[in-house]
């Protein structure tokens, strides 16, 4: 079974963690390619564009990303490739800040607008433990930083500039799905 049920909320003290890195030989066992498979189901079934280990109550530096023009949830978004990400490292390459209403599968019910920089640089292992680098930039810039936060213990809503950038998703109605994120 897999979906919400499976997903950590707010307030669990692992969402908090930093989580550990993965070695190479993890990468590529078995037991790391069905995690991989059941990440994607439960974003899937969660109606997510994005799911991180420690989401689902495993404290390893693993994420997956995959932007799905079809999704109900949002609008004017272009498909992306899909992305497994161990071990990121981050660098900002544009710091002008840019942004969206968040949400996020740990945080059910709340969006929230926040800021962050625009274009970065991430390097990481992919799931055949070969290094990779990646230039993201705007939407998917966001998505990225959203995503990988939950490894290092962060919250979209330890972005928030102020408290009063929070509503209820059902308060959302007038605001672009674009500018929406899970």
């Amino acid at each position: 079974m897999f979906g919400h049920e499976l997903i950590l909320k707010m307030g669990n003290p692992l969402l908090r963690q930093v989580s550990k890195s993965f070695t190479k030989e993890e990468i590529l066992s078995e037991e790391t390619k069905e995690l991989i498979n059941n990440m994607w189901k439960i974003m899937a079934e969660a109606g997510g564009i994005g799911l991180a280990a420690p989401q689902i109550g495993i404290s390893k530096q693993l994420a997956v990303i995959r932007l799905d023009s079809e999704s109900e949830r949002y609008e004017n978004i272009e498909d992306s490739e899909e992305f497994v990400i161990f071990n990121p490292k981050l660098e900002v390459l544009d710091e002008t800040m840019q942004g969206f209403w968040e949400g996020c599968l740990s945080v059910p019910g709340l969006r929230g607008y926040v800021e962050r920089p625009r274009k970065l640089r991430i390097c990481y292992l992919d799931e055949k433990a070969e290094e990779r680098e990646i230039i993201v930039e705007d939407f998917l810039a966001t998505v990225f930083q959203h995503e990988l936060d939950h490894l290092f213990g962060f919250l979209y809503v330890d972005r928030l500039g102020s408290i009063k950038n929070l509503i209820f998703e059902n308060e959302i109605s007038d605001i672009p799905q674009e500018k929406v994120l899970d």
